[in-house]
């Protein structure tokens, strides 16, 4: 269903994000994400000296190569583009400091404190707790064939009651995790 009708507006501001996760040769994995801000205006800028309209004010890219754990075996960011153009690159190795994580419950309180506030970027970050961890889900898990397979002894599969869909009382845990649907009380 869509969107009811908005008011009359004007477009200002765009955040483009963009995940996408491929499979190595080697047999890990390759989470990468893309987050660009531009504006419909131009405007000055004290380090840039002015940002034309459509011209990314934030500009940021993070590769993270996982395992088939979802453990973090490397990561890495850059910045290229930022207001504070001297200085928004400079953290983008503390993003190392995730490596050795994995991707599970807990990631994202993890992230934020190892790279929350000022020992991070707000946007790179950001990236790392949302869009890219699920794109790793939505990347390795399906490959790996553990929507539809359990092997016999194994743990319920951390996917469900992660939403609505996947409750441990919904249709699709009883067609696809027959074993660990329950019925609704």
């Amino acid at each position: 269903m869509p969107l009811s009708p908005s008011q009359p507006r004007k477009h200002l501001h765009t955040r483009a994000i963009q995940c996408r996760g491929y499979q190595r040769d080697d047999g890990l994995w390759d989470i990468e994400g893309e987050i660009v801000d531009t504006k419909t205006y131009s405007f000055d800028n004290k380090d840039r000296v002015r940002i034309a309209a459509g011209e990314a004010v934030h500009h940021m890219r993070v590769r993270l190569t996982v395992d088939d754990d979802l453990i973090v075996r490397k990561a890495e960011a850059t910045t290229e583009s930022g207001p504070f153009f001297n200085m928004c690159g400079d953290i983008a190795p503390a993003y190392g400091a995730i490596e050795g994580l994995a991707i599970a419950p807990g990631w994202r309180k993890e992230v934020l404190k190892r790279l929350g506030g000022v020992k991070g970027c707000t946007h790179v970050t950001d990236l790392l707790v949302g869009p890219l961890a699920v794109t790793a889900y939505q990347t390795i898990v399906p490959a790996r064939r553990h929507l539809r397979t359990v092997a016999p002894g194994k743990k319920r599969p951390p996917l469900i009651d992660s939403c609505h869909a996947l409750a441990r009382t919904s249709p699709v845990v009883k067609r696809d995790w027959p074993e660990f649907y329950e019925e609704k009380a």
